[in-house]
């Protein structure tokens, strides 16, 4: 351990005469300021691409065919890519009529009595009280700024 601190060259964690340390570059300049252009694939998906050019039809012919049967990861993947899974829907629910803020706790109550039968699943509903709660949010600042200009115009 001792010839390592006489000799600097012995030991790699000691700083080398003519290697750089901390920012090799400008601050604010990199090695290759113009950059990779864009649309530029990776090498893998060149690869690939090469690969199954041509072969795309066979390979779905033959996911199908292997989720006909019975294959159920083939099955999946044939489904994943024919109809994509629905992340929102239409919530069918008549909201009371809101003009007033006092309108919203009618309406959330209206939201939470569908939950209690069954009406609405709770995701449902909390995406209508959001609903609710901004139209309510949205008719107070609008009240408030009404109020301040009435304010300074009596000014």
């Amino acid at each position: 351990m001792a010839a390592n601190r006489k000799n600097p060259a012995a030991d790699p964690l000691q700083k080398q005469p003519g290697t750089v340390r901390g920012r090799p570059f400008e601050k604010g300049k990199s090695g290759n300021p113009a950059g990779k252009r864009p649309g530029t694939k990776a090498r893998a998906t060149l690869a690939a691409e090469q690969l199954l050019d041509g072969e795309a039809e066979a390979i779905t012919r033959k996911a199908i065919d292997l989720a006909l049967a019975g294959d159920t990861t083939a099955l999946r993947l044939v489904m994943d890519r024919i109809v994509a899974p629905r992340k929102d829907r239409p919530v069918r629910f008549a909201l009371p009529p809101m003009e007033t803020a006092d309108d919203a706790a009618s309406a959330m109550a209206a939201i939470a009595t569908a939950v209690a039968a069954g009406d609405l699943t709770p995701m449902e509903a909390a995406s209508l009280a959001n609903v609710v709660e901004t139209f309510r949010r949205t008719l107070e600042t609008t009240d408030l700024a009404r109020r301040v200009a009435e304010l300074e115009s009596r000014s």
